[in-house]
């Protein structure tokens, strides 16, 4: 073959005929088919990984809904709830399975959740032969959302340990829309461990969900969480009440001072709804008051003051007096306009 010098280099170079274009390959479409099928299987066999047996105690206003949104993630969930008629109604809502005792419902699950009333409610579904450590099996987690004390957290923490199975308190705030909509907020206390493992599957009704140290450090965060509220609804609460008797436009008032530094969701959720003297949305006070008993009794013991919660207590309970007990917190309103 001939060569040229090149008048760059001053190199020789051969002389090439160009080959001709050659298109490339393409994969025939039923190997293509073939790739999307292993794929879909390899992320449905990803899924049905992800997935747990899980069983969840107490189907109140928040646990019912939070018990929905973990099956329809895909979860397999058994449930128990004293009253069983409320438990076939959810049974029959969701497709899942009802079982007569906590211990029974424990059984064979990966991971147990409860949302009850308090400490005693808590105990009693828990501890003895029917309750839900006498089922659990080794390596299994217990998964708490009752708002109750960080003594009874540390205290189930401890025999979950000898029983072999892990512990997590988990109260929760976000109301009864926040478990409906599943956004809710999730304080945990155990081990990192543990935590980590139970943490996707809360996901199934949470927006935020975070370790905050170990056992009881979930009951003393949810702790600060209703102090916080306390302050928060009484200042509005004051705050409306105010700018009633100056004969502001209460409604004008919130939309403008939402909008600086005194806006909160209590105000953006509760200011309308106060200003129309109606007491019916989420928290009840009944609730409340046994939160805050908690709270105070906690602060006894550490020695925290906590002047604003006690007498924001006390206007609780003289909403209880006015015949508010059901009504939900923002009805602090209430005693000022009696």
């Amino acid at each position: 073959m001939g060569s040229v010098t090149s008048p760059i280099a001053g190199r020789s170079q051969s002389t090439r005929r160009p080959r001709p274009y050659a298109a490339p390959s393409r994969a025939p479409l039923h190997s293509a088919g073939r790739r999307l099928k292993r794929w879909r299987q390899f992320t449905n066999s990803q899924a049905e990984r992800n997935m747990a047996k899980v069983a969840f105690i107490g189907l109140g206003v928040m646990g019912y809904p939070m018990a929905g949104h973990l099956k329809a993630k895909g979860h397999e969930v058994t449930v128990y709830n004293r009253n069983p008629t409320k438990a076939q109604g959810w049974v029959s809502q969701h497709a899942g399975v009802s079982a007569p005792t906590p211990a029974d419902a424990a059984k064979g699950q990966e991971i147990v959740f409860a949302c009850v009333g308090n400490d005693d409610d808590l105990r009693s579904v828990t501890l003895g032969e029917q309750g839900a450590f006498a089922g659990m099996e080794k390596g299994a987690i217990f998964v708490d959302h009752t708002t109750a004390s960080a003594n009874v957290a540390r205290e189930l923490a401890e025999a979950a340990q000898v029983g072999g199975f892990g512990f997590v308190d988990a109260p929760v705030s976000g109301g009864q829309a926040g478990a409906e909509n599943g956004v809710l907020t999730v304080m945990c206390g155990g081990e990192p461990e543990v935590y980590a493992r139970a943490e996707p599957v809360i996901a199934a009704y949470a927006r935020m969900c975070k370790l905050m140290g170990p056992a009881g450090s979930g009951q003393l965060t949810k702790m600060v969480n209703q102090i916080c509220i306390a302050g928060l609804v009484q200042a509005l609460s004051e705050g409306v009440h105010f700018a009633k008797r100056a004969g502001l436009d209460v409604e004008a008032m919130l939309e403008v001072i939402s909008k600086g530094a005194a806006g909160s969701w209590q105000m953006d959720n509760r200011g309308k709804t106060m200003n129309a003297g109606k007491f019916d949305f989420g928290f009840a006070v009944d609730w409340m008051r046994k939160d805050l008993a908690i709270v105070l009794e906690e602060a006894r013991r550490n020695g925290a003051q906590l002047p604003v919660t006690a007498l924001v207590d006390q206007f609780y309970a003289e909403v209880q007096k006015l015949g508010g007990r059901r009504w939900d917190t923002s009805s602090l309103l209430a005693r000022l306009e009696e």
